[in-house]
């Protein structure tokens, strides 16, 4: 019996140091970079800053990048050669690079100053140029779970991803500018939003329930759109707009639920602001936090510092282009 007893305890103090362990890395902060709205304009003006930007993300080297989207502005042609250009670029980061959609890769491309491509189609040579399951972009790519492997109903929808990294779990959101496709003057379009707000829906429950699971001290999400483009003086998200589901009616609410700080970052507007301006029942919803990257002529990335520690987790400082040799 005593023996028995000996060799139960031994397990015991063993799997408490390894769960001690454990918890002692992930208290540890850590940083990663957000940066999205970028290059913009032409290859001869753009693309130089950009890839000195990108010169000054590896400095930093942080344990990834997160591009949100909007890898063109929205007068340039929807082409494959400029995906396979900034499929390139991507390459140039020294660790892994995750990149959600923006609406200038493809719900825009029906322009003629893009092309006049069918948008569904540019959404469809996307998800087949950026992305491979399992895995990020990148130098150094990381693992991760797609939503089209994690839930058969949302099959097509490889461009949701989520990891987790020392206690804090990250996930992409396909939700674009644009009022996120939700165009009701295009019967294809209403099709096309109905179906992926559902996947959205569905991804942003799977997160915190993974945070819920794993225990998480913080989530991360990260996504095109500024949502509140669509805000009225009486609604945040009334019945015209287009994150009305996946932001007032499920994200918010799952926020208030959770109990963790949630950091929320999105470009499109190309203004930087690092603030808390949702409310959930006209009360402030102090447990997100917005992170709107700069983008377009403003051509800077976001350092972010995550110390789940701290009371507020999240930190954040300006990255400039590297000065040229």
């Amino acid at each position: 019996m005593n023996r028995f007893v000996n060799s139960l305890w031994k397990r015991f103090l063993l799997s408490s140091l390894v769960l001690s362990a454990a918890c002692s890395v992930s208290a540890q902060p850590f940083s990663f970079v957000a940066l999205g709205d970028l290059p913009y304009g032409q290859a001869a003006k753009g693309h130089a800053p950009y890839k000195s930007l990108i010169a000054a993300i590896n400095r930093e080297q942080p344990g990834f990048s997160i591009h949100v989207g909007d890898f063109k502005s929205g007068s340039t042609p929807c082409s494959d050669e400029e995906s396979k250009l900034q499929l390139g670029h991507f390459g140039l980061f020294d660790s892994a690079l995750v990149y959600t959609p923006g609406d200038n890769e493809w719900t825009d491309c029906h322009r003629a100053n893009n092309g006049a491509y069918d948008p569904l189609e540019r959404l469809q040579a996307l998800r087949a140029t950026f992305y491979k399951p399992g895995v990020s972009l990148g130098k150094q790519p990381m693992p991760l779970v797609n939503q089209s492997a994690s839930a058969p109903a949302f099959a097509r929808y490889v461009e949701n991803q989520r990891w987790m990294h020392q206690g804090v779990v990250f996930a992409t959101l396909h939700i674009v500018g644009s009022n996120n496709n939700f165009e009701a003057r295009d019967p294809r379009a209403v099709a096309e939003f109905f179906e992926r707000d559902k996947a959205n829906v569905a991804w942003i429950r799977e997160a915190f329930a993974t945070a819920r699971q794993s225990r998480a001290k913080a989530l991360v999400l990260a996504m095109q759109a500024n949502v509140l483009e669509t805000r009225t003086l009486s609604e945040d998200f009334p019945a015209q707009s287009g994150f009305r589901s996946t932001i007032g009616e499920t994200l918010l609410p799952l926020v208030a639920e959770s109990g963790i700080p949630v950091l929320l970052i999105h470009g499109d507007s190309h203004l930087f602001r690092f603030d808390q301006p949702f409310a959930l029942n006209k009360k402030p919803l102090r447990q997100l936090t917005r992170l709107e990257v700069p983008g377009a002529n403003d051509v800077r990335a976001v350092h972010v510092t995550v110390d789940t520690r701290q009371a507020n987790p999240f930190a954040i400082r300006l990255i400039e282009p590297a000065a040229a040799p």
